[in-house]
């Protein structure tokens, strides 16, 4: 039940509180309610890393056991001191120690008259002890016992005894009766459980490994409860409320406290602007002996966690851009302080603090009465108001002041009907330009919602500016606008393309195609996929290294023909630099980082198939060294274009030449066709179905005319294409005569010419396996393909390793130097 203090005498509250010369003073007037009990999410985050703490002890139990058998080794050996508690049963000792735990907390719960909290522990007791018996039952019953056998220890035994129940219990029954700062009972218990631990573990009664889990078991099982359940909120309230603001110079006539705002949004804490939209506060009306009227701001610790969470996920979730945290109230609201009275300082209307006082489960913020402003009516702005908000934002802004969250509720005004941004609690100083390139993309967003995005676009030229605009806008994506905006009825998934096809327009073309979007979350489509493709390229590199057989192949190989091998491999990534090189402008091309390109291809290699790795990083070199997405896309093509027409040309004129045909039935010819027809079938039946017709039509074709007309643009130049093409050939030829050099290596002779044909042949079609380079597929071709012209398979498989270590293994740690090298000069 929630005790009340209403205008209560001070001698019925505080007997003791008189002057000392025994003359009463006058009685402030105090209207509030105890805080009640609150979840705090820190509980939540606390078990699910209990329950992550248990599963990696149980890893290492199973996976790293000898190093768990070493610290319990170090353990009896320095345990000699200790060796008398031997003599005892160890179920005396856990009995003894259990019981006195219990009994101290429980009484102290008990005086306090706390009865809700003492049923919780109870069961949070009985709930731990129930947890680790479903366990221990669990692990037992496992066909494979690698487990079972590391938790297992002298006084516990297979079955439901594997795990020592004291530490599930007694964790769960002092991680419910707690938090351990706010009774003192907790704190000397927990500090019990642990010295009980250490001598158990000494003595050889408990397993290390068991210990842990069990206790961490214990853990995550009371944090659970006391989530659910709720903790007593200690903040600070009533007659101490009082007392704190005295310690600021406030002597109180009346303090009332505010009805609490509905929470309209499921999920999250209330906010008014009476405290400048402070999540989660108690607030209060102040009015002084002295006729002064404040807004009493109350934040506890408890309500502060889910603030401090989401500061800590965006900090996960975004990149480029600067996130603070405050992990305490006090730091919060000390915080909060400091950006009002900037803003006053830099002369716009804001909340004026008076000042801030704390207590250890509360932090104070005291705001002038008569300063506050009112919610703005969303339905009634207009593009006058809206120019208002901007500049009021630009002055912000200009002095290095970002507001970080401007949704909304931020949308406010003053007595006088003046526009102003409210909610700068999350905002910062000394800010980034990232950051206020942010802060107009949120109010610009807001706004289109609003008013429209072209009376947002007319009020943004008006208030910022266009070059203004135009730097903003590699920032207008949907990660950056807060989900209370993208809530809005009038908000649609077409408005912030709106938005960015208005901003673009007010640019010339050349600047709207530089202006790529800023990465600014790590987590999307892109990164997940680029992730799964490294995590795909760590299992396969790792499932198809066979280190001995690499090693062993190298350890035979002739050391000169090695280094040939080597030589034509360097080789390559000059022929494949010239043939880019060609294609570009002199003025765009960097020929060191051409040539860094084509050596950071081969790191691209490792997470995605032949050939569109080296096209990737290609197409984003092309971007940074100044051509537009269509002139680079064109480019890289064009490269492609001219790499597979010299190889196909390559290939059909050896084959004449040389006779060379027992491969041809390696061909599918007929599943080619197969492919091909049913594309056309699924391309047809498509292109009959009027909305699919139109949408190609209008959508795709006109991107598609303009991709041809730049790729015949870059090919109709001759000198530029024979260039091109000759850098091509010079990399086929080199990378086939590496093959060539491989095979002497090992002491077989053959033709250089021929050799390269069947490389060719064979390469390309291990190339078509869908894996990181072709790992697997090209080594399976390769061998066969020169056993089947007579080479020895040993020797086959030799030259094979050799030339995928000097072309694909050893580009990996090269590729990653010179991204690296490209990624610090700006060039991907």
């Amino acid at each position: 039940m929630r005790d009340c203090v209403r205008a209560l005498p001070l001698e019925a509250q505080f007997p003791s509180f008189q002057h000392r010369t025994g003359v009463q003073v006058a009685e402030p007037v105090i209207d509030d309610v105890a805080p009640r009990r609150t979840r705090d999410f820190a509980d939540l985050t606390r078990a699910a890393m209990s329950l992550l703490t248990a599963a990696i002890v149980m890893v290492f139990a199973v996976f790293m056991g000898g190093i768990t058998r070493g610290v319990e080794s170090d353990a009896h050996t320095a345990a000699q001191a200790i060796n008398w508690l031997a003599n005892y049963p160890s179920t005396v000792l856990t009995q003894l120690v259990t019981i006195i735990m219990v009994v101290i907390v429980l009484a102290q719960i008990l005086v306090a008259r706390e009865w809700l909290q003492a049923a919780v522990s109870a069961i949070a007791m009985l709930a731990g002890y129930g947890t680790v018996w479903v366990i221990s039952t669990l692990i037992s019953g496992l066909n494979d016992q690698t487990l079972a056998l590391a938790l297992v220890s002298a006084a516990t035994s297979y079955g439901s005894g594997l795990l020592p129940d004291m530490y599930a219990g007694m964790a769960a029954f002092l991680t419910a009766a707690g938090p351990r700062r706010t009774r003192s009972s907790v704190k000397w218990s927990w500090n019990i459980l642990y010295v009980t631990a250490v001598v158990m573990v000494v003595l050889s009664w408990h397993s290390v490994t068991g210990m842990l889990v069990s206790m961490t078991a214990g853990r995550t099982v009371g944090m659970l409860i006391r989530f659910i359940v709720g903790t007593q909120n200690k903040g600070v309230w009533g007659m101490p409320l009082v007392t704190a603001l005295k310690g600021i110079g406030l002597e109180t006539a009346s303090l009332i406290r505010h009805q609490e705002p509905v929470i309209v949004k499921r999920g999250s804490l209330a906010a008014t602007l009476e405290d400048d939209l402070t999540a989660g506060s108690r607030l209060y009306d102040l009015e002084t002996t002295d006729g002064r009227k404040f807004i009493v701001s109350v934040i506890d610790a408890q309500t502060h966690t889910v603030g401090y969470l989401k500061q800590v996920w965006d900090q996960i979730r975004f990149t480029s851009v600067s996130i603070r945290r405050d992990k305490s109230v006090r730091d919060a609201v000390q915080h909060h302080f400091s950006m009002l009275l900037g803003l006053h300082n830099i002369k716009l209307p804001a909340p004026s603090p008076y000042g801030i006082a704390d207590t250890d489960e509360s932090a104070i913020l005291v705001l002038d009465a008569h300063t506050i402003a009112m919610p703005a009516n969303l339905k009634t702005l207009t593009k006058a108001d809206a120019v208002a908000y901007m500049r009021y934002l630009s002055v912000a802004n200009r002095r290095g002041y970002t507001h970080r969250r401007i949704t909304p509720d931020t949308l406010a005004r003053l007595e006088d009907g003046t526009p102003v941004i409210a909610g700068w609690l999350n905002g910062d100083n000394a800010s980034s330009s990232a950051n206020t390139a942010l802060d107009k993309v949120q109010l610009l967003a807001l706004l289109a919602a609003l008013i429209g995005v072209k009376p947002a676009i007319e009020a943004a030229r008006e208030a910022w500016g266009d070059l203004t605009l135009a730097s903003i806008a590699p920032f207008i994506q949907k990660v950056a606008v807060p989900s209370p905006t993208r809530a809005l009825d009038a908000w649609d998934k077409q408005l912030l393309k709106s938005l960015r096809g208005s901003v673009a327009s007010l640019s010339d073309d050349d600047t709207a195609e530089t202006a790529e979007p800023v990465t600014l979350a790590r987590f999307s489509w892109r990164s997940m996929i680029t992730m799964l493709l490294v995590i795909v390229a760590v299992i396969v590199v790792f499932t198809q290294l066979k280190p001995e057989e690499i090693i062993d192949a190298l350890t035979n190989a002739n050391p000169i023909m090695a280094v040939v091998t080597l030589t034509f491999g360097l080789c390559g990534w000059i022929g494949s630099s010239i043939s880019l090189g060609a294609l570009m402008n002199r003025g765009n091309r960097n020929n060191t980082g051409v040539f860094m390109s084509q050596v950071a291809g081969g790191f691209a290699t490792v997470s995605m198939p032949a050939g569109v790795g080296p096209s990737f990083v290609n197409l984003q070199f092309l971007r940074k060294s100044g051509y537009r997405n269509t002139t680079a896309t064109a480019i890289m093509s064009a490269a492609l274009v001219v790499y597979y027409m010299v190889y196909f040309a390559m290939l059909v004129l050896i084959g004449m030449f040389t006779g060379r045909n027992m491969l041809s039935g390696a061909i599918p010819t007929n599943t080619l066709v197969i492919v091909l027809g049913a594309v056309v079938v699924v391309i047809s039946i498509a292109m009959m179905i009027p909305p699919v017709r139109h949408w190609v039509m209008q959508q795709l074709m006109p991107l598609a005319k303009t991709y041809i007309n730049q790729l015949f643009d870059v090919l109709s130049q001759p000198r530029q294409l024979a260039i091109s093409c000759a850098g091509a050939l010079f990399q086929n030829i080199t990378t086939g005569l590496a093959f060539w050099a491989a095979l002497q290596a090992f002491g077989y002779s053959t033709n250089p010419v021929e050799t390269t044909f069947v490389f060719m042949l064979a390469y390309a079609l291990g190339s078509a396996v869908p894996t990181p380079g072709g790992l697997g597929g090209v080594e399976a071709a390769l061998t066969f393909a020169f056993v089947a012209v007579g080479v020895p398979q040993a020797v086959a498989l030799s030259a094979t390793l050799l030339h995928r270590v000097v072309f694909y293994w050893l580009r990996i740690p090269l590729g990653a130097a010179a991204m690296k090298w490209l990624d610090q000069h700006n060039l991907v």
